[in-house]
């Protein structure tokens, strides 16, 4: 009897351990959401471990385009985005309810949009068109007032602030951890900002620059033009901006500047799009003649000959009370990013 008794404890462990492992397996393959996403880019995992953990995972991502929007405002980049879009498409072709398997002969889901490409300046010549790389800008901080460029380039602030560097590693820690660039980012890259802005001056200066006294693309003609794409540019409504040329400003023989602004000292750790950063902003820029072809897609050339001298392709907000937040500039996405890129060129002394 006692035999019989524990042969069916035996079985009735079986059972129970069988039941346990089909639940653990359960748990470990539930699909993966925007939120793990989110949380893991945000915990500060590296680009390669997320996306190898989308493709290791079972999938259950939005993608429409409000849940693309705020994957990017979170800091997710655009390869994880990309992975989770495949990871997506690939669970709905598999079978599960609501996928075009499941539901043969059901109306067939709209095509997908347009992938989202960063914005892209070509020069264009002789009929065709070359490709000039897009540059990321560095951002310093001064208590010098925004008067002139050329008063900016004379502060030793903001060339330390440049040389120090916004590096791609600060950079990079910002658009993971959601943190700002005017704050322990800088100060981890250089340290320069912490002991130079007191707590009694709410109010500093933010300066945009490219390092290097030089752009690599030297052009030899005095009238070039170019074509201007930033349709698909993440995060960003393509009507409310426009492309610029301005006149960059050497500054002490260490990089160029592109313009300015006031802001809150801690601006840039704001995730309210409460900044009106263009109001106020300092530039040289070139009178030019756009055409728009549509909605982000221009081209641009100056209205007269250029000087020889250092100059960009800019982009801009159409209304100079455009607000964006400090938050995304300083980590270079959604509307941010038309004041973190440029293109750079050069019109040589002999360019005709």
């Amino acid at each position: 009897m006692l035999g019989k008794k524990n042969g069916w404890m035996a079985v009735l462990v079986a059972i129970v351990s069988v039941a346990f492992s089909l639940s653990a397996q359960q748990a470990q393959k539930a699909p993966l959401t925007n939120g793990d996403i989110v949380k893991m880019v945000q915990a500060g995992l590296s680009e390669s471990v997320v996306v190898a953990t989308i493709q290791a995972n079972p999938a259950d991502y939005d993608t429409s385009p409000n849940g693309l929007i705020a994957l990017q405002k979170a800091g997710v980049t655009q390869n994880e985005v990309n992975a989770m879009v495949a990871a997506q498409q690939g669970a709905n072709g598999s079978g599960a309810p609501g996928s075009p398997a499941a539901n043969a002969g059901a109306t067939p889901p709209a095509a997908p949009g347009p992938r989202w490409t960063m914005p892209s300046v070509a020069l264009v010549q002789n009929g065709g068109s070359q490709a000039l790389p897009m540059e990321k800008t560095q951002l310093a901080e001064t208590k010098t007032k925004p008067q002139s460029l050329g008063s900016l380039a004379d502060d030793s602030a903001v060339t330390q602030g440049m040389q120090a560097g916004v590096s791609d590693v600060a950079w990079g820690a910002a658009s993971h951890m959601n943190s700002g660039i005017g704050g322990s980012a800088v100060e981890q890259a250089g340290g320069i900002f912490g002991g130079m802005l007191g707590r009694r001056q709410p109010m500093v200066t933010y300066v945009w620059g490219v390092p290097g006294p030089a752009s690599a693309n030297v052009l030899q003609t005095t009238l070039p033009q170019f074509s201007v794409s930033f349709a698909n540019a993440p995060g960003v409504n393509p009507d409310e901006f426009a492309p610029e040329i301005v006149r960059l400003t050497p500054a002490q023989n260490t990089c160029r500047l592109a313009g300015a602004t006031q802001g809150k000292q801690d601006a840039a750790s704001h995730e309210a799009a409460d900044w009106e950063i263009y109001s106020s902003f300092v530039e040289d820029r070139v009178p030019v003649k756009l055409q728009k072809a549509a909605a982000g897609e221009y081209t641009i050339s100056p209205q007269s000959p250029l000087y020889p001298g250092e100059y960009a392709v800019v982009l801009r907000p159409v209304s100079k009370h455009e607000k964006v937040s400090g938050g995304d500039v300083a980590r270079a996405q959604g509307p941010g990013l038309m004041f973190d890129v440029l293109w750079s060129f050069q019109v040589a002394d002999n360019a005709q």
